[in-house]
């Protein structure tokens, strides 16, 4: 006779206990991680915009519109960087007695910033915003394609917006110098002091993101995306969100180096995309290339056909077929 099989527990399995949670590179994360985390993030921004002027070689002097940080400013705690415009806008903090260091008083200040901005950038009609990394030298494949992307724009009357710095914004600045065309720079208030590349033209310095990053849009048909980091991935997610959400139309924006951008693009496409996040022709909002003279096209085919559909719109506006 078969020997009786003994029966196999019913008795729940023991829950398992959740991961803490890690930051991207694995590290433990807890409140001293992550205010370490900013130390370094902006100590490593500081380093790269110091690099790529020294590559540079090109900023000997500070310019006069370039904002300057005062060393006797407030400080965050113990950070050891002057504190921004930006930053006292966004931190949270308990009553203040002088009206000026109160959310009304910075609207104000907003508000004569916007009018700055206006009236300095209001003369731009056929505008393209360039943007990458702060870091790359003059000798790097990348630049030089920003240079020759901007000549050729430049050529075709372009005139060319970037953040005024280093690396690729010089290489922009500079393209559109060689064509004789109009240069602009963007500066934004930094914790440390920077300067302006020598290439700008026009130089407007911001002390709110906010507002700067509506200058660019706003005299800009098209945004052309170097390699670069959270800033310039900033810069490229506002207009496709911009684009997707039907604020902005007939905009391209062109990522430059195939290379770079697969990985991200393959991410948004395989996970994004596939979890319906965001629907198939959202893909499309994107346009690739490794060619100068591409990039010109397909912003130069853009400009016309949003100038097609301005035209279209004032006549409809003023009744006429």
């Amino acid at each position: 006779m078969a020997a009786k099989k003994t029966p196999k527990s019913t008795s729940p399995a023991k829950a398992t206990k959740p991961k803490p949670a890690r930051t991207a590179s694995g590290k433990k994360a807890d409140p001293a991680r992550l205010d370490a985390a900013a130390r370094e993030s902006l100590q490593g921004l500081k380093d790269r915009m110091d690099e790529g002027m020294r590559a540079s070689g090109q900023f000997p002097v500070m310019k006069d519109e370039v904002l300057p940080r005062a060393a006797t400013d407030d400080s965050i705690g113990d950070f050891s960087w002057a504190l921004t415009e930006d930053a006292k806008l966004l931190q949270y903090g308990g009553p203040k007695s002088d009206f000026r260091t109160t959310d009304p008083w910075r609207v104000m200040r907003i508000q004569a910033e916007f009018v700055e901005g206006f009236d300095k950038l209001a003369g731009i009609e056929k505008g393209v915003s360039i943007f990458g990394s702060a870091r790359t030298h003059p000798d790097d494949p990348q630049y030089l394609a920003a240079v020759e992307v901007a000549r050729i724009l430049g050529t075709h009357g372009f005139s060319i917006l970037t953040g005024a710095g280093p690396g690729i914004m010089e290489a922009a600045n500079k393209g559109a110098k060689l064509a004789g065309a109009p240069s602009f720079g963007c500066n934004i208030e930094l914790p440390f002091e920077q300067g302006a590349n020598p290439y700008v033209d026009t130089l407007v310095s911001f002390r709110y993101f906010a507002v700067r990053k509506t200058m660019f849009i706003k005299y800009s048909s098209a945004f052309i995306i170097f390699p670069g980091g959270f800033g310039t991935f900033d810069e490229m997610f506002e207009a496709l969100t911009l684009i997707q959400t039907g604020k902005i139309s007939q905009f391209p924006v062109v990522l430059f180096g195939t290379h770079y951008w697969a990985g991200l693009v393959r991410w948004i496409r395989s996970r994004v995309l596939a979890e319906r996040k965001i629907s198939p022709g959202d893909m499309d909002l994107m346009v690739m290339t490794d060619d100068p003279a591409e990039a010109a096209r397909v912003v130069e085919e853009a400009y016309q056909l949003q100038l097609k559909t301005a035209r279209k719109r004032a006549r409809e506006a003023n009744g006429e077929g």
